[in-house]
């Protein structure tokens, strides 16, 4: 991790907030309870939170709220699918900030969280403070393809050994077969899939950085869990509507917001960001050079403090420094 995140803290209150659908959503707090709240949202989907995401805020000066979206890490039922859409996160979150007696708060998002951000904040436009986002991802058809297709000519050795999982004849429509080769009923037929999917990911959000030590494996019914919350979400088009949350930034477009993308990002490529800005060009814009889809690039890890730092400057209220 880089040398410009905030030291290690621990929780300082956690639980499992009851929502619907029979999920439990799993949430905790860090860093100054009366400080200026900030909403942590998690990549994927299906992902989830660790303890490197306190890091990237002051913990004198703002209160840090993470919590796993539903079906992923210590949500439960973990990868449970049912009722497990765009808009029931949406209102997860609203319940969240009703729980916590919160009347606005900075949301901070990357890749899907991203998403996720921009999608709570036209919802709830009078719930947000402020958007920090990184690595955008707008849920576009065009970005699956560049992920399932466009990358052949930027990382061949990855994308082959991704599509040779395909029989050579289904390659027309790679996502479709992975789709449902990992929501199969066969267990460990659906566990390669799932390996397979969750491999390509990986090699991509490496790609121009520098190599790190390898970390453990994950059990297999977290690679099985986290492929298939991510292709539910995916293969759904992730519940939104064709060009949906640029076609709604008028309902945020006043709010402040931070929108950093890596120059090197081969898992969300930077036009996106462009595009983005380019309906949004009152929010703050910034390319970060040598830095990849990684919050943890250090390049890119700096740039989000130092957001989160200027954002104390712009946040309302009087808040210890």
């Amino acid at each position: 991790m880089s040398d410009s995140l905030y030291p290690e803290i621990e929780p300082y209150a956690h639980g499992l907030l009851e929502v619907t659908g029979g999920h439990r959503i799993y949430y905790e707090e860090c860093g100054n309870p009366a400080g200026a709240p900030v909403l942590f949202l998690h990549g994927g989907p299906g992902s989830g939170c660790n303890s490197g995401h306190r890091r990237f805020f002051d913990p004198r000066y703002y209160r840090i709220i993470l919590f796993d979206q539903r079906g992923c890490g210590r949500s439960l039922p973990f990868a449970e699918l049912r009722e497990n859409t765009t808009a029931a996160l949406i209102a997860d979150i609203e319940r969240l900030r009703a729980v916590l007696k919160i009347e606005r708060w900075l949301l901070f998002g990357g890749s899907w969280g991203s998403t996720l951000a921009l999608a709570y904040a036209e919802a709830h436009p009078q719930a947000v403070s402020g958007l920090i986002l990184r690595g955008i991802f707008l849920g576009s058809k065009p970005e699956l393809d560049w992920y399932c297709y466009g990358l052949k000519s930027f990382a061949p050795e990855a994308w082959k050994r991704f599509s040779g999982f395909v029989p050579e004849k289904r390659r027309d429509d790679i996502f479709n077969f992975y789709y449902h080769a990992i929501h199969q009923p066969d267990a460990r037929m659906a566990l390669a899939a799932a390996r397979a999917w969750n491999a390509y990911e990986s090699e991509l959000m490496m790609l121009g950085e520098l190599q790190q030590e390898a970390k453990p494996g994950l059990a297999d019914e977290v690679v099985l869990g986290r492929a298939r919350v991510q292709t539910h979400y995916l293969f759904n088009r992730c519940f939104l509507s064709e060009n949906q949350l640029v076609q709604g930034l008028a309902r945020i477009r006043r709010l402040p917001a931070c929108i950093l993308h890596g120059r090197i990002d081969m898992v969300c490529p930077v036009a996106t960001a462009y595009t983005l800005h380019n309906a949004w060009p009152e929010a703050q814009f910034k390319v970060v050079e040598n830095a990849g889809h990684s919050a943890s690039t250090p390049a890119l890890a700096a740039a989000l403090v130092a957001a989160t730092e200027r954002f104390k400057s712009i946040l309302p209220g009087d808040h210890p420094r």
